[in-house]
């Protein structure tokens, strides 16, 4: 039996591959086993008995355990460096700067998306280019003990850490749990791996202290060794200098500039100069609903719909106000995972949005009604604090509110799908009102 490939998701399989019928807490992969041998599949690896595939089921204990197994023989194949990014916020973006950069100059394999959990990584290991000269994978988690599992599997030699924030909270009891959970990654480096971590977060700074191996550091801070100075940023991207060589780069905000800065740092690591990097970071553009700025019909848009956590909306929040514009509105939506700190978060959100100085703020969807309420009570006049409970009638709403000249923020939670209310507003012309 030849496979070509690897699958979890039968809607997307293609001829060759070997799907896994993983059980999740909404599907279970056996009930999909037919389907996916129908598209092609080779065979299907299963926890128990199909009717009517017999012939073609590999039959495991625990389909997941074999998947980890599939992805642990695949790693011990791989011959390149493996680095591996986790953090609270800009997992993806950094991932994906880190490729593009070693990819100037590497064969390079990498996470596609954000194929980041328990299933995503063993996936990502499976499909990694096998002649591939470094390899770049995101690893998350929610729990405990997750990123120490997947950092098993992954063995990376480069571990990055972005920043510890809130995301996921609801799983933990503070902070500084959070951030125990992060370690986890420098942890599971070899004696003489390489940690690469943000010098202007103490949390993820102080780790530096738990790894005998070399350490680079970057961020704004004098302390850190890879360090942008002259820095300048805005909804539409950045521009600073390291060393002797300045950078400019499409990616909005001084999270942006961070982001730019761990991947010059492991691209530095690999041996590639400075000025060999200034042309990859130009060309990086943003994912798609990842903090992009665009215009539509006069209004300046930022969209970071993709998701959402308080750091990461207080990083946007300061972006936009930063960005010229005759009016600014924040369009923000709830962020999910927050457990008992929930409330408090939300309140602190829409505290800030009001002194930061925002016109309008607009809450999305459950919790954001906290943002609404806090922003208010810190100032924010009524008119110009209001909820919607679905995505489309915020967008519907926003219709009469944006005007030409006007700047905007989307951001939320994954969970929340605000690109629907960016959709519906421009679905309705956007803004066609000009001052």
């Amino acid at each position: 039996m030849r496979v070509e490939g690897w699958s979890v998701d039968s809607r997307t399989l293609r001829p060759g591959e070997l799907f896994f019928a993983l059980k999740g807490p909404r599907y279970d992969g056996h009930d999909f086993v037919l389907e996916a041998l129908a598209r092609g599949a080779v065979a299907a690896v299963v926890a128990r008995e199909v009717p009517g595939a017999e012939a073609r089921l590999l039959r495991v204990g625990d389909v997941q355990q074999a998947l980890e197994a599939a992805a642990r023989w695949a790693r011990s194949r791989f011959p390149g460096r493996v680095v591996a990014v986790t953090g609270s916020a800009g997992k993806t973006t950094t991932k994906d700067l880190i490729a593009a950069l070693l990819a100037s100059a590497l064969t390079v394999g990498k996470t596609e998306g954000n194929l980041n959990n328990q299933v995503g990584v063993p996936l990502s290991v499976l499909r990694l280019p096998e002649q591939a000269q470094a390899a770049v994978l995101e690893i998350a988690m929610n729990h405990p003990g997750e990123i120490r599992r997947l950092a098993e599997l992954v063995r990376p030699y480069v571990g990055v850490v972005t920043n510890v924030g809130h995301a996921h909270i609801g799983f933990f009891n503070s902070l500084e749990e959070v951030a125990l959970a992060k370690r986890e990654l420098i942890e599971a480096l070899p004696p003489d791996g390489v940690a690469v971590l943000n010098a202007d977060d103490p949390r993820v700074a102080a780790f530096q202290h738990v790894h005998r191996g070399p350490v680079i550091t970057f961020g704004l801070s004098p302390s850190a060794m890879v360090r942008a100075e002259e820095a300048r940023w805005g909804a539409e991207g950045s521009q600073f200098r390291v060393g002797k060589v300045r950078f400019e780069s499409s990616l909005p905000g001084l999270h942006g500039i961070m982001n730019v800065l761990a991947a010059l740092a492991v691209a530095r690591w690999f041996g590639l100069e400075w000025e060999d990097l200034v042309e990859p970071v130009r060309r990086f553009q943003a994912g798609a609903k990842r903090g992009r700025c665009f215009r539509h019909n006069g209004v300046t848009v930022l969209d970071d719909c993709y998701n959402a956590n308080p750091e990461a909306v207080r990083a946007m929040l300061a972006t936009l106000v930063r960005t010229p514009a005759r009016r600014r509105a924040a369009v923000l939506g709830e962020m999910l995972e927050l457990g008992s700190f929930t409330e408090a978060l939300h309140r602190q959100v829409g505290r800030e949005a009001a002194q930061f100085g925002v016109d309008l703020l607009v809450g999305v969807r459950g919790a954001a009604r906290y943002m609404v309420e806090e922003a208010v009570r810190a100032g924010l006049p009524e008119q110009a604090a209001l909820f919607f409970e679905e995505p489309a009638e915020a967008g519907r709403a926003l219709r009469s509110l944006l005007e030409a000249g006007d700047a905007v923020l989307f951001k939320a939670s994954r969970g929340v799908a605000l690109e629907k209310a960016l959709e519906e507003w421009m679905a309705g012309g956007g803004s066609a009102k000009v001052h």
